[in-house]
Order: C-alpha cells, then structure tokens, then sequence
C-alpha cells in the first residue's frame, strides 16, 4: 500500500516563493495562470502489515504530527492498494 501526502500553506498564510514562482512564469511567457502557491508532496510506501483503517490513522498521525506545521499548513492524503 502506498500513501500520498500533500502539504500546502493555509489560505490565510501568505506564501512569498509561490509568488516567486508566479512572477517568473509570467516574465517568461506563460499565460493564463492567476495564481499559484507551493507545496509539498511525500510518498509512503507502507509494509503491509497494517490493516486499511489502521494505515489510514496512521498516516493521518504522521501527517499531523510530523509532517507538517499546523498553525500555517494543511494536508491531505490518499492511500492506494
């Protein structure tokens, strides 16, 4: 089973290298974007040894406790067989 965590920053929170980002893809011609934030993405190969409902809490577990930092991040994730 593999588990797929994405990271980003709250909405409230302002987020300086997405506006990096999105500066440079307008000075280099690319069109049509509004707006873009940054984030971050782990994959987690789990050993198989944890039921489904077991490996849901723990990844939940190690994406809140671990993985990010909730006064100014959120996450969510995906499990697949």
């Amino acid at each position: 089973m593999k588990a797929y965590v994405y990271v980003s920053l709250k909405k409230s929170v302002l987020d300086p290298q997405g506006k990096t980002i999105h500066g440079a893809l307008k000075k280099m011609g690319y069109r049509g974007i509004d707006d873009l934030r940054q984030g971050k993405y782990f994959e987690i190969t789990l050993d198989g040894s944890l039921s489904r409902e077991a490996a849901h809490a723990e990844i939940e577990r190690i994406a809140r406790e671990v993985l990010t930092n909730p006064v100014i991040e959120e996450y969510r994730f995906t499990l697949e067989d």
